[in-house]
């Protein structure tokens, strides 16, 4: 490799292990907006992560772009990355993703304008990071939530009426350090405070195994907002963008 060179890698089973670790300098795993990032790019089951680094001229890696099947969305793949390079984007997009196939993309706001060459995106949702402060934190008792664990084994807590599950609260994902808490109340059966109920008992959970729970909401969807607010969580500042991406 001449000092012109740059080389783009993707992962096999068997080298996923090192690309993680030259993945790691692109991220701050403390930082709650690499939370999720760092999550899927180091920690995913990695029978379903593939992770794809590029390298500059310095054989530094400027960029990485990870594509992991979750049960977040079961027919498209959720991608991210991160580029300290310009001309990373390029090469990482057109090695790791198929042209025409749609992908669920969460990426930081200021990554989006310099995506928009190589990614046809559409139905874009801008996000708040929400963190929870301890200190704003009271757990809540209500004899209706039923709390249990997903099949990893993280928290859960749902609340039923028969035998249907009328709200639930759950984690999209979690490392070591923090947990990406989600609520779902189904349509009719808003409005009860249940949704807050159900996420003050996982993140109560959350906090006891000692990771910080993170929560993330649309920043027109304001009932969210005070939700999280109720259950005390804080804005971090940081912004994340969701949408469908295609390869140009």
């Amino acid at each position: 490799m001449s000092t012109h060179d740059t080389a783009t890698i993707q992962s096999t089973p068997a080298t996923l292990g090192s690309l993680r670790s030259q993945a790691r300098d692109l991220l701050n795993e403390f930082d709650a907006a690499d939370g999720l990032a760092s999550y899927y790019a180091l920690h995913h089951d990695p029978r379903r992560t593939t992770l794809t680094l590029h390298q500059g001229p310095d054989r530094r890696v400027d960029g990485f772009l990870v594509q992991c099947m979750t049960g977040i969305d079961l027919f498209r793949p959720l991608v991210t990355l991160r580029l300290r390079g310009q001309g990373a984007a390029s090469p990482l997009i057109e090695t790791a993703l198929a042209a025409g196939r749609p992908y669920l993309l969460i990426v930081p706001e200021a990554l989006v304008e310099r995506l928009k060459p190589h990614l046809a995106l559409s139905g874009a949702a801008t996000n708040y990071i929400l963190r929870l402060d301890p200190t704003r934190y009271r757990p809540e008792i209500n004899a209706l939530v039923v709390r249990g664990t997903d099949p990893a084994g993280n928290p859960r807590a749902e609340i039923r009426e028969g035998d249907d599950v009328a709200a639930a609260a759950g984690v999209n994902w979690r490392s070591a350090l923090f947990a990406e808490v989600y609520v779902h109340v189904q349509p009719g059966r808003q409005r009860r405070g249940w949704g807050r109920t159900l996420v003050n008992a996982v993140a109560g959970d959350l906090l006891k195994l000692g990771v910080t729970p993170l929560y993330s909401a649309a920043a027109s969807h304001s009932a969210s907002l005070e939700l999280a607010d109720q259950v005390g969580f804080v804005d971090t500042g940081a912004r994340e963008v969701v949408c469908e991406a295609t390869r140009r």
